[in-house]
């Protein structure tokens, strides 16, 4: 959505930034009568934090199928609170959500299981410890139960950095990029009609394509070589001519 970023008290006077805080009360009164004084930019991110704290100290007195629903919601919010447009500048792909997204479909699925063996404990323990900081298990460190899991989280962190960037795009369009997104795409809805069922170095592959794209947009001297080349190498028949 389109914010005016910069907002002045109209109780005391006070100035902040919405972009910063996302919020119209006032910082300094607390008064909720402000009026924004800046053009208004395309904004979709938010300052909210994944924390995980409550999470890894329930682990101590609580079941893990307990813990992994409860730190799977705790992820889900981070996730839809997240956004990568930042007053009309778009943002990385960054390594925390797509932690946050697999540990949100990783926590769903692990406290439906009615038995969690090792290697599922395992994998949980690993996002709850290196999501807040962007890492996750590696592909060879993913259980045979959880590649779905693992395949159908990029495909929704995808989707939702994809949303973000065709709207960024809107206002500065870019062909070449679109063409890539198109292609990312059919990827990334080929994953979904397979239920996640892909390989786990597939399903990263993609989200390395998606964030070369959001680097490429981002960064001056960035080429989009990088992203074709990570798709023609999932799909070599459908390399760009």
């Amino acid at each position: 959505m389109r914010i005016r970023g910069e907002r002045e008290c109209k109780d005391c006077g006070a100035r902040w930034s919405y972009y910063e805080t996302g919020s119209v009360t006032c910082p300094d009164c607390g008064s909720l009568r402000s009026v924004g004084v800046a053009d208004r930019q395309l904004h979709t991110a938010s300052p909210a934090e994944l924390d995980l704290t409550d999470a890894r100290a329930d682990l101590d007195r609580e079941p893990l199928g307990t813990v992994a629903g409860r730190a799977g919601e705790t992820a889900a919010t981070f996730v839809r609170e997240h956004g990568f447009v930042h007053a009309g500048e778009l943002q990385p792909l960054d390594a925390t959500f797509v932690a946050a997204t697999e540990l949100r479909h990783a926590g769903a699925e692990i406290a439906r299981m009615l038995r969690i063996d090792d290697a599922e404990e395992a994998y949980l323990l690993a996002l709850l410890d290196g999501a807040e900081s962007g890492k996750r298990p590696s592909p060879d460190d993913v259980p045979d139960s959880m590649v779905s899991v693992r395949g159908l989280a990029a495909a929704s962190a995808v989707a939702d950095y994809r949303r973000d960037v065709r709207r960024y795009l809107a206002d500065d369009p870019d062909a070449a990029a679109r063409k890539i997104l198109g292609r990312i795409e059919d990827h990334r809805t080929r994953i979904e009609a397979l239920d996640g069922a892909v390989a786990p170095e597939t399903a990263d592959a993609l989200v390395e394509a998606t964030r070369d794209v959001g680097t490429y947009l981002i960064e001056a001297d960035a080429t989009l070589a990088p992203a074709r080349k990570r798709l023609e190498e999932l799909d070599p028949s459908a390399s760009e001519r």
